[in-house]
């Protein structure tokens, strides 16, 4: 482990109990803890006042209630002069966080997870673009890019990670699937952008022999009277989670917008076809089991009838599928870090 300090700079929000932190992006409390196996990290992050459902282990994280606090945490940090910075997103928080350590001259790597163009667009609208492509440009042509797709960035400075929050467990134990009806199943926040709004008002629509269950913060999803339609609510325990899969037999993921999402590796990891929409085609890469449909009830119907009627042909080319694990994900940004 190297005795230098990685600072990971982060827009979440992290509540504080006792001396225990909590989260609810699963993924962003991978990403510190794996790469404190590497270098001696401290995170910091924003305060938040519910608590999530993931514990994040790791000792050094520090939690600001507003930007002041943010950077004054950052500034702290200066008392080791070989720090470097992490940074996991663009946004307000981060950009200021950003020109802060620019103007010392600090050494930043910036984590790029998905396009922020098209979650600006979608979220607030087209005339918000332009705000974060200012930020975008600047960010990205004074820092180290680490980004998790080819397409979110095409400077010499950038260097292209796989993305993976797998491990052994995920590929132990297959369960054969229930075919009597189709079982859908959506991992995932309920954000605008993650499409399960407009999916929902589809499904309400379609005549499949089928049921939706929602696994995720349901905050923001309103009680539905169809019976067709389970909460499950937030999943922390890996277990769960992988026998939540194996109670389904199809992942829907209706996204207008995603980077490189780890819920596609972890249904097919568990052998589950999934359907996408055409917004996010770009994410199959050379993956067998992901399919494509058209954001229409009758195409969405076609695709779903077609992987049910196809599902131990599919099952067997989704075998094939060659999966990076979380070890080698941390392993590679690693060392970029270190170069």
């Amino acid at each position: 482990m190297s005795d230098n300090l990685l600072v990971v700079i982060n827009n979440d929000k992290i509540f504080k109990d006792n001396n225990e932190f909590f989260s609810n992006n699963y993924n962003l409390k991978i990403l510190p803890e794996g790469l404190n196996n590497y270098h001696k990290v401290e995170y910091i992050a924003r305060e938040s006042y519910k608590k999530g459902g993931q514990k994040i282990n790791l000792q050094n994280i520090k939690i600001a209630s507003n930007i002041i606090k943010f950077i004054y945490l950052i500034f702290l940090t200066f008392k080791n002069k070989n720090s470097k910075y992490f940074i996991t997103s663009i946004n307000p928080y981060t950009f200021i966080s950003f020109i802060f350590l620019f103007l010392f001259r600090k050494k930043i790597f910036l984590y790029l997870i998905s396009s922020g163009h098209e979650e600006w667009k979608f979220i607030l609208g087209s005339w918000s673009v332009w705000i974060y492509h200012i930020m975008y440009l600047i960010m990205t042509s004074n820092s180290t890019v680490i980004m998790l797709h080819e397409r979110l960035y095409k400077g010499k400075n950038a260097h292209l990670v796989t993305s993976s929050s797998l491990d052994e467990e995920w590929f132990e134990n297959h369960k054969e699937a229930k075919l009597d009806k189709i079982r859908f199943l959506y991992v995932g926040r309920a954000n605008p952008e993650k499409g399960i709004h407009k999916f929902l008002e589809m499904f309400e629509e379609v005549k499949l022999n089928s049921e939706l269950s929602i696994a995720g913060n349901l905050e923001k999803i309103e009680v539905s009277k169809n019976k067709n339609i389970k909460l499950i609510g937030y999943v922390s325990d890996k277990k769960s989670l992988i026998d939540i899969y194996d109670d389904h037999n199809i992942l829907i993921l209706p996204s207008f917008t995603e980077g490189q999402p780890h819920v596609v590796d972890e249904s097919l990891a568990r052998r589950r076809p999934v359907i996408i929409f055409e917004d996010i085609a770009h994410i199959i890469k050379e993956r067998k089991g992901i399919f494509v449909s058209k954001r229409t009830i009758n195409s969405f119907s076609e695709i779903s009838n077609y992987v049910m009627e196809n599902y131990n042909k599919i099952q067997e080319s989704i075998g094939k599928n060659k999966f990076p694990l979380k070890k080698d994900t941390l392993k590679q940004i690693s060392n970029i870090i270190s170069s």
